[in-house]
């Protein structure tokens, strides 16, 4: 399996978790509002991959199960995941910021969508996500 690495829909309750980017120039979106995730190390799965950098990023260690989407999205420079999962809002009191990344924040998915700092190829993600998940009643 190829691929480069991961990004996770954290929602927390009806916010989404969103970590704003350091503003590096050695880095893609620098000062943007991003997802958890990153890069895949020493041939993770996709799924062992997102669930290390959210540990990593934010100190949640989520269970396998709670990973409730996945999608494959092929890139040229090799494909990348894009998952979703769904916390309850009292796990907000467990989250331990790591050292990528200014801060972090709460946000609603219409608000990461319409941000002009959101990832444009993140928002096309999410707004994916949330049709699928509409379309499937959920």
């Amino acid at each position: 399996m190829s691929f480069t690495g991961t990004k996770l829909a954290l929602f927390l309750g009806p916010r989404l978790l969103v970590i704003l980017r350091d503003e590096t120039v050695d880095i893609p979106f620098p000062g943007h509002w991003d997802f958890p995730g990153g890069g895949r190390e020493n041939g993770e799965t996709p799924q062992e991959c997102t669930l290390r950098e959210t540990y990593e990023e934010v100190g949640l260690a989520l269970a396998p199960e709670e990973l409730t989407y996945a999608r494959c999205y092929p890139r040229p420079d090799g494909d990348s995941w894009f998952f979703a999962a769904h916390l309850s809002e009292a796990t907000v009191a467990d989250i331990r910021f790591g050292d990528e990344g200014q801060g972090w924040e709460l946000m609603t998915p219409a608000a990461y969508i319409a941000h002009p700092l959101g990832i444009p190829r993140f928002k096309d993600r999410l707004q994916n996500y949330l049709q699928r998940s509409q379309s499937d009643g959920a």
